[in-house]
């Protein structure tokens, strides 16, 4: 799961290939594409600051933001003004992530297979599904519910592979539950 923070208008945004997300106006027009300043490259339990790789964004479309309603008020004096402000919007879509590294890669699989990646380690069987792919938020909540053996998988596989340690003591945790039980 690779992400990316970008910087857009002077606010950050963390996002992911194909998400979508209201921005302050870019100059860009819409259906074309322009790359957002990269502040940082993350994902599989890494990270790079200041990457040389690019994001690719694509306009979608232009709105108008939520009306913001503004009151001035003096009391004993009978001074009341109002006015509105609705901030100009552009929805954009992430297209790619580190672009160039992405579209050289199908390249690269023809060469031997001597050269190619060594797979992955097949996960436990009684691994949680999706368990890769989850946050130390969705573990917390989700630890609950699962079995013995399920606990017991989950945490070989974050002491050989992630290490995170809020997903480690939320495991731990739970086995000694179920251990006192």
């Amino acid at each position: 799961m690779t992400y990316a923070i970008i910087s857009l208008g002077g606010k950050q945004y963390r996002v992911q290939e194909g998400e979508r997300l209201l921005v302050d106006r870019v100059p860009t027009e819409e259906g074309k594409t322009f790359h957002p300043e990269v502040l940082m490259l993350g994902g599989d339990g890494a990270f790079e600051l200041a990457p040389k790789s690019q994001v690719t964004a694509r306009v979608v479309g232009s709105a108008l933001g939520e009306k913001i309603r503004i009151g001035k008020y003096r009391p004993k004096s009978g001074y009341r003004r109002h006015t509105g402000f609705r901030a100009k919007l552009s929805q954009i879509e992430i297209e790619s992530i580190g672009g160039a590294a992405k579209r050289s890669a199908p390249a690269k699989k023809s060469e031997p297979a001597a050269a190619a990646p060594a797979p992955k380690e097949e996960t436990p069987a009684m691994m949680p599904r999706g368990y890769e792919d989850m946050t130390i938020a969705d573990i917390n909540e989700k630890v609950g519910n699962w079995t013995g053996d399920m606990v017991a998988a989950a945490l070989e596989y974050e002491r050989a592979h992630a290490k995170r340690k809020g997903a480690l003591a939320a495991l731990e945790a739970r086995k000694e539950h179920l251990d006192g039980s």
